[in-house]
Formats: structure tokens, C-alpha cells, sequence
């Protein structure tokens, strides 16, 4: 990338980062590599975080939660004013689409890498932006943009418009204040749960409402602007596939663009950046119509005036960092390709990694990351066609406080299906432990047919619901691979030539031979033996050859399979059944001889399984238990139910907030709620008990059994 030196007059020599996680490592990274010398900000919760790491400087601007550190305007100013920093890059998030962040610093004399808070301003409320649109010729979707934000009157509005509508915050974003209404007798309590979430995110809870398209497809257009008048886009990114409005996987250029669509949504994003004066990088958001017998129809969504999570896929296919144009823009500079020098080169795909457990709702997961890396090598991949952004490493601490993507990983090919082949292969790499992550999810959506084909709209997740999240059985070929990876790791766990010493099965008068149980992750590993897969193994001819014998839960039959393993560089492993070798991806979660789960990983997707020895074991049933503990770190929102009220399993009872989302938390059986633990505005730990539940009491029961106990804790 190049520009005229002439044109270049560097305003700054100093730029610090007003942001944390992988956005700040990326944006560092660019800017190390332009001879900048980089300053990071923290929060206490991020004392020993990776960005803050890799800073040249670090300033530390408050206490963990954000509106104390992160979204204190005058302490990041007076962190740039105390590192020297000429230049604030915002990241995304935070104070990247805060007006008064940008006049603060215009009033400082530092450079916001970013637009001009007119721009800002003039998109930052959503309603007043659909307006300016429409006098701009960009089509919109039918809705409501209004002032009058009186709860009867957003009702009469989503009820003219017509069911389904989509309640969205005015000042929002990310998924953050937004909810599908498939009735009107869901509205109202709709639109209670998105004010709470955007009062709480944005500090505004005024409403839009706009028709929610049955079969609507996000594609986005990339446009950067500079300080002369020249305007660009940088193409489309296809980010249909999302989870609560907040996106999972993205891809450009989007599949099925003609040439003459792709034209007419560029030039209308261009239009629309200079229409308000933009500079810089943002990105102009569309819904296209992907309903039968469409014709390429969309709408004007919304603009993000900032840099997006998803720039990578856009870098890949066009070959520029994004970010330096931001920076070389911000310095006075003209943007450094024309319109006709841009060109799309192959496809790429970006997963975003976050600390949540998909089959439980998406509850996000905090933690100690024990262990973080890509295991390339092992996988056999390109490393100029995949690239991982992250923000941690080994060792770092998942907060409860900030939002819960750790890493995004990106890959690219010269065309969709070979770059999507990549992916799952980078996705099986990937090793993760110590945090749940959504990295079994993400796979499952990769692999998907309808994925695979291009068949997209944002209900994707929604329409297939029952494939992705149906728990895999256990195969006679997973279970196989499973024990056999546990009987290797305990034949390498011998310790000394003795065999009185040794832990492998060894006898005087026959081959080695282990025993060992099989569960679904889900289900209980310390339950009888009768109610799992059972597995004998007895060594073979060589140490890595195995004869399995291998039992289901029912005990009708049992499979003879001949079976052997051979290391491989990395985390691969050759398993090899019944004549049948295949490369895969396995590693043992846990610390010492307590890693008792096993984790499969391969392009096609990944299995669980814990596992233990059984050859002369105990075991007794769980006792059912009669509290409710927190899935996450969090803050009670509110309780929704009395003590002493009786209850359908299922009911809500709490709501929780985490990571900016509300979750609700329902009755796990029938019964009633003895007391609660924590009242609304309480923080509560991941795996505190915040309730003690009755299953099958009456609620005069319950009440006769509480009241000793709420005496108790007033009393406190």
C-alpha cells in the first residue's frame, strides 16, 4: 500500500489505543509496523491483559466496570495527555461512537482516528439517520423513527406496521437493546427488557421499530473516506448468520452478488458516508431481501462509524489493512487506492470465538484460559491462509465485566468452498481450555449443508435450531477414538518398569487390559456403570494397537474393533479402525490425572466425551439438589417471582445481566421458591446459590418453610 510521499505530514508520533482486548492488540500491531510507539489504557480487571502487554506504555484509567475506566471520557484524555499520545485510535465499541468523546479530544488538540463528531451525530441516532436517508434517495424498511417515545404509541405503530417487527435502541448496537416482537402480546415486555438493556449499555433507552423481514440477508458495504473529498467502498461482507442480532460468522465478498447489485449497494453506501461529511473508516449496513422471487431488493439499515469487528474478511480479499489507511487518513492523507484500483481476490471467512456455552442459550463463561493456541502445524495448514486475532493467551483471565468474544479467526482461499475447507480445519486446530467456548457451535454451523450451499438470511440459526444444537450420539467410531485415547494417555502414564508400579492394565498371565466408562459430556460421569458406554481394552501386538470391546448403555451387543494410534505433530493424532485411518485433533481437558475429557476435533466436527477407569471403582448416584446457582459472573436485574410462590417448571424467576445481555433463569421443576439469596442490583459469582428451590412443595409449604430464613437474612 502506498500513497505519495508528498502527500504524507504526520500529525503524531505517539497513538494510544482507547480500547481493550483483540481490537487493541490489532490496532497496535499496525501501528508498531508504521514506526508509531504505542500507549494502551487498562482497567483493573485488565492489569495483566494482553494489550496491555504488548503497549509500549499503559495507563491505568479505573476500576473494572467500564463506565469507571473504559467510557470515562476525561481519563482517557488524561491518559493521552500524560503519555504524550497525539492521536487516539477508538477501536470498536466503548467511546468509538461517542460525539463528546470526539469534541473532547478536538478540544485537547489530539487527532480521533475516526470521523468528525458531526458525522457521528448524525448517524449515532438511528431514527434521525433513517430520516436523513430518506431525503438521500437510500431505500429504508417500513418503520417507526419518531420522538414520541410513549409505550401506547409504539404499540399502535408495531401493530400498523404488522407482526413480526423488530424493537431496536435508537442510540444502540451489537445486538444490545434489540428484540424480534412476534406478537402484540409480547410487545410490552419487549420493549421493557430493551430499554433495561439500553439505558444500561448507552445510557438512552428511546425505541425504533422497523418491519423484521421474514427472510433478510445483513450485508454490509466497507467505505472509507478522507479530508479531500475522495470516497470508496472497499466491497460487501455477508454477516447474516447471527445469534441475537450479534453476528457468528461473516464472509466476503457475499455469495450470489451480480456485479450490477454489488455496484448500485456500494455507490448508495458511498452517497451515504459523504452525504453526512464522514471520514474515515465506517460501515453502511443493509437487510437484502432474500425472500422467493426477490429481485435483489434492500434497505438501508443502519451506518457503524467506526471500524468493524468483521474488517479482517474485507482485508483478506482486497489485500489492505484497513487500519493504516484509518491512520494515514487521520494524518491528512488521501485515501491511497481509487475506486477502480480496488479488486476482490478470492474469499475469506471470519468465526468469532466467544466464552459461551452455546447449548446452554448462549450463557456467557468466564475463567482462568489454561491453555490458548492454533496448532497449525498439526493440522497441516497454510499460515499466509489463516489468521487468528486474539486478545489473550495462555494464562489470561475471562472477566465477567467486558464483552465475551476472545478471538476471531479468519481464513481465506481462492474461492468459498475452499476457503470455508480452511476454516473447519482451523476451527479443529483450535485449542481452547478452561473457558467454554462456542468453538463446537461454530463448527456445526460451518459444516452445515445449508451453510455450505449459501442458503443464508439471518434466522439461520433459528430456522435450523434443531440440527445445530442436537447433541451427536455415540457412535461406535467416537467411542472408539475416545477410549483409545485414553488408553494411550494412561499406557504413557506408567511410571516405572515394575509391575507393581505400573497404571496399565499390566498382569503376569495375559495382556494388559483396561476398563473404562463413557459419557456424554451432559450426563453424569460418576452414575452406575449400567447407564454408560463401556469400553474394555486389551493391548495388542505392538504398544499402539488396542483390541476394543465395546458396550452402549443397553448392553444388547458388543463391537470387537481393532485399533492403534500414532502421534503426530502437534495436537494430531492417526486413529486407526479396523483398517480405517483418520487425522484428527485430540486432547485431553484437565489438570493432571483429573483430565477426564476428551476432545475430538476434525474439519467434519468435534466430539466430547468424559471418560474414567472402572476396573475396581465405586460409584454412587448424584443427590438432587434444591438450589439454583448462577450459570455466570453477573448483576441481578430483577426477581420475578415472590417467595413462597408456586411455580410451573420452566417459569421465570430471575433475570440476570452478563457481559451487557439479559438472561432469564427459569424453574428447573415444579415447586416452589423457598428464599432468594440476592436482591436486584446485587453482584453475584458463577456458581453462587442464588435461590433455594422447592421441588413439588405447595406454596403454603414453601411460605411456612421460608419465613425463619428471610427473618434470618433481614436480620443480617
Amino acid at each position: 500500500m502506498s500513497s505519495n510521499p508528498s502527500d504524507r505530514q504526520p500529525r503524531f508520533d505517539t497513538l494510544l489505543v482507547a480500547n481493550r482486548g483483540e481490537i487493541a492488540c490489532r490496532v497496535m500491531a499496525t501501528a508498531r509496523a508504521m514506526g508509531l510507539k504505542t500507549v494502551a489504557v487498562y482497567s483493573d480487571a485488565d492489569e495483566g491483559a494482553r494489550h496491555v502487554r504488548e503497549a509500549d506504555e499503559a495507563i491505568r484509567i479505573g476500576p473494572a466496570p467500564a463506565r469507571e475506566s473504559y467510557l470515562d471520557v476525561d481519563k482517557v484524555i488524561a491518559a493521552a495527555r500524560r503519555s504524550g499520545a497525539g492521536a487516539i485510535h477508538p477501536g470498536y465499541g466503548f467511546l468509538s461512537e461517542n460525539e463528546a468523546f470526539v469534541s473532547a479530544c478536538e478540544d485537547a488538540g489530539i487527532v480521533f482516528v475516526g470521523p468528525p463528531a458531526s458525522s457521528i451525530k448524525a448517524m449515532g441516532d438511528k431514527s434521525a439517520a433513517k430520516a436523513r436517508m430518506m431525503d438521500a434517495g437510500v431505500p429504508l424498511v417500513p418503520g417507526y423513527h419518531g420522538d414520541d417515545q410513549d409505550d401506547d404509541l409504539l404499540k399502535r405503530e408495531a401493530d400498523a406496521i404488522g407482526y413480526p417487527v423488530l424493537l431496536k435502541a435508537s442510540a444502540g448496537g451489537g445486538g444490545k437493546g434489540m428484540r424480534v416482537v412476534e406478537n402484540a402480546d409480547e410487545f410490552q415486555a419487549a420493549l421493557d427488557g430493551c430499554r433495561r438493556e439500553s439505558r444500561a449499555a448507552f445510557n438512552d433507552d428511546r425505541m425504533l421499530i422497523e418491519k423484521y423481514l421474514t427472510q433478510p440477508r445483513h450485508v454490509e458495504v466497507q467505505v472509507f473516506c478522507d479530508s479531500h473529498g475522495g470516497g470508496v467502498y472497499l466491497f460487501e461482507r455477508d454477516c447474516s448468520v447471527q445469534r441475537r442480532h450479534q453476528k457468528v460468522l461473516e464472509e466476503a465478498p457475499a455469495p450470489g452478488m451480480t456485479l450490477q447489485l454489488r455496484q448500485a449497494m456500494g455507490e448508495a453506501a458511498v452517497r451515504a458516508a459523504q452525504e453526512i461529511g464522514y471520514v474515515g473508516a465506517g460501515t453502511v449496513e443493509f437487510l437484502l431481501d432474500a425472500s422467493p422471487g426477490q429481485d435483489g431488493s434492500f434497505y438501508f439499515m443502519e451506518m457503524n462509524t467506526r471500524l468493524q469487528v468483521e474488517h479482517p474478511v474485507t482485508e483478506m480479499i482486497t489485500g489492505q489493512d484497513l487500519v493504516e489507511w484509518q491512520l494515514r487518513v487521520a494524518m491528512g492523507e488521501r485515501l491511497p487506492l481509487s475506486q477502480d484500483e480496488l479488486t476482490i481476490n478470492g474469499h475469506s471467512f471470519e468465526a468469532r470465538l466467544y466464552a459461551e456455552d452455546a447449548d446452554q442459550d448462549f450463557l456467557p463463561a468466564t475463567g482462568l484460559l489454561s491453555h490458548f493456541s492454533l496448532d497449525l502445524e498439526g493440522a497441516s495448514l497454510d499460515p499466509a491462509r489463516v489468521r487468528l486475532d486474539s486478545g489473550v493467551e495462555s494464562g489470561d483471565m475471562v472477566s465477567m465485566h467486558y464483552d465475551p468474544m476472545l478471538a476471531k479467526l479468519i481464513t481465506h482461499g481462492p474461492d468459498r468452498a475452499s476457503a470455508l475447507a480452511t476454516l473447519n480445519r482451523a476451527l479443529a486446530a483450535l485449542d481452547v481450555r478452561g473457558v467454554v467456548t462456542n468453538r463446537g457451535f461454530l463448527q456445526r454451523l460451518a459444516t452445515h449443508p445449508d451453510f455450505q450451499a449459501a442458503n443464508l438470511d439471518t434466522r439461520f440459526i433459528e430456522r435450523h435450531e434443531d440440527s445445530l444444537f442436537a447433541s451427536r450420539g455415540l457412535d461406535q467410531d467416537s467411542l472408539a477414538s475416545a477410549a483409545l485415547v485414553a488408553l494411550h494417555q494412561l499406557s504413557r502414564e506408567c511410571e516405572s518398569d515394575s509391575p507393581w508400579d505400573r497404571h496399565d492394565g499390566f498382569r503376569l498371565n495375559g495382556p494388559r487390559q483396561i476398563r473404562i466408562a463413557l459419557c456424554d459430556p451432559r450426563e453424569a460421569l460418576d452414575a452406575e456403570p449400567a447407564s454408560l458406554a463401556l469400553v474394555e481394552g486389551r493391548h495388542g501386538a505392538s504398544d499402539d494397537a488396542w483390541q476394543l470391546s465395546i458396550s452402549g448403555a443397553n448392553r444388547d451387543e458388543v463391537q470387537q474393533v481393532s485399533a492403534s494410534l500414532t502421534d503426530l505433530p502437534g495436537d494430531a493424532v492417526a486413529i486407526t479402525l479396523d483398517g480405517h485411518r483418520r487425522r484428527l485433533q485430540a486432547r485431553l481437558v484437565g489438570e493432571g490425572k483429573e483430565r477426564n475429557e476428551i476432545v475430538l476435533s476434525s474439519p467434519e466436527g468435534e466430539v466430547r466425551l468424559y471418560w474414567r477407569r472402572i476396573d475396581a471403582i465405586d460409584h454412587g448416584q448424584h443427590e438432587v439438589e434444591s438450589t439454583l446457582t448462577a450459570p455466570m459472573h453477573g448483576t441481578v436485574v430483577a426477581l420475578l417471582v415472590a417467595p413462597g410462590a408456586a411455580v410451573a417448571k420452566g417459569d421465570a424467576l430471575m433475570v440476570m445481566e452478563a457481559m451487557k445481555m439479559e438472561h432469564t433463569l427459569t424453574a428447573p421443576a415444579d415447586g416452589a421458591v423457598a428464599s432468594f439469596h440476592f436482591a436486584a442490583g446485587d453482584t453475584v459469582g458463577q456458581g453462587d446459590v442464588l435461590l433455594e428451590f422447592d421441588a413439588g412443595a405447595s406454596s403454603t409449604e414453601a411460605q411456612s418453610e421460608t419465613q425463619p430464613e428471610t427473618e434470618q437474612k433481614e436480620s443480617r
